[in-house]
């Protein structure tokens, strides 16, 4: 589908108040672009895989927003002019401009690829698609990885504390249970490092796209992964999917205020003597998170690892 994107050219003061001003016209695509640095608050709980490096800021903000170009838009842009003309009034608009450019769905898909390069973690490439293999990184273990819109590249640091424990819990003919799987990395990293088999579940049906290209982009044969869309804490179809003392490794990169009601019933689909191996906790969660397994009593925990601000709790079901 093709847009018409119009940016209002303003300034950081005013950012917040124009896109107000949008809202209420009942705009509903609108995007800021500045360079304001994120502060360590900011980036705290934030669950993305890179933050891009910005220029210095200089104080001016654009507020795009978005039009089907087969709409009539010729009738929406005198409303947003007038509205920059009344907020001038006691904000400091700067330009208060407005532009006009045609965009596509799939360019607001792509814009990020700019930032995602190929890197290397416990002895493992991790490659986008659209990169080439750097001379030093063959003859590793290389996973190819085109996350689409159930973002996942590996970068993010949740991601690597869970691949550290697959790498090291993982045994050759394991099955696998990946709750949440996004882009399907882990489920792709699981076999790669033995598994005989993984199934992913995630509730965005994106995730379920992702997962089955990643598996086939990765030369994975064909039923070695497989992916269902649904909720497994607590769809008794999900559950009986997925199968009861099933999986040698459980891997949950999710937040934690899903793994906290997932681990009363995840043991349920665990061997005994499988791992569950937990990221997406943010320090602050840590001890909820840490009394939620304590909680079960065939869960005991075998470990707890940092990466920055970010937790792995990995626990064994007895």
């Amino acid at each position: 589908m093709k847009w018409n994107r119009y940016s209002i050219h303003t300034t950081t003061v005013a950012e917040d108040l124009v896109s107000d001003m949008l809202s209420e016209l009942g705009i509903e695509g609108i995007e800021i672009q500045d360079n304001v640095q994120l502060t360590d608050m900011d980036i705290k709980g934030m669950f993305i895989d890179f933050i891009p490096e910005l220029p210095p800021d200089d104080g001016r903000a654009v507020v795009n927003f978005y039009i089907d170009s087969e709409d009539d838009d010729q009738s929406i842009l005198p409303k947003v002019k007038e509205g920059l003309e009344e907020l001038r009034s006691f904000v400091d608009v700067g330009e208060g401009t407005i532009t006009e450019s045609e965009t596509e769905d799939k360019d607001w898909i792509n814009n990020w690829k700019q930032f995602f390069k190929p890197f290397v973690f416990e002895g493992i490439v991790i490659k986008p698609t659209w990169e080439e293999l750097d001379e030093s990184m063959k003859g590793k273990i290389v996973v190819n990885i085109d996350p689409g819109t159930a973002f996942g590249t590996g970068g993010h640091e949740t991601t690597q504390l869970v691949i550290s424990q697959l790498d090291k819990y993982v045994k050759s003919g394991d099955e696998l249970l990946d709750v949440g799987c996004g882009s399907g990395i882990l489920s792709v990293i699981g076999i790669m490092l033995g598994a005989k088999h993984a199934l992913g579940t995630d509730l965005d049906e994106n995730a379920i796209v992702a997962t089955k290209e990643n598996a086939q982009i990765n030369h994975i044969p064909e039923g070695k992964i497989e992916v269902i869309q649904g909720n497994i804490i607590d769809d008794p179809k999900i559950q009986d999917r997925c199968g009861y003392e099933a999986y040698d490794v459980v891997a949950a990169n999710i937040l934690a205020d899903v793994l906290i009601p997932l681990s009363p019933v995840i043991t349920q689909h665990m061997k005994h003597g499988a791992y569950f191996i937990t990221s997406g906790i943010i320090d602050t969660k840590e001890n909820e998170v840490v009394e939620a397994f304590k909680k079960n009593p065939e869960l005991e925990i075998v470990e707890i690892n940092h990466k920055g601000e970010w937790v792995n709790v990995t626990a064994r079901r007895k």
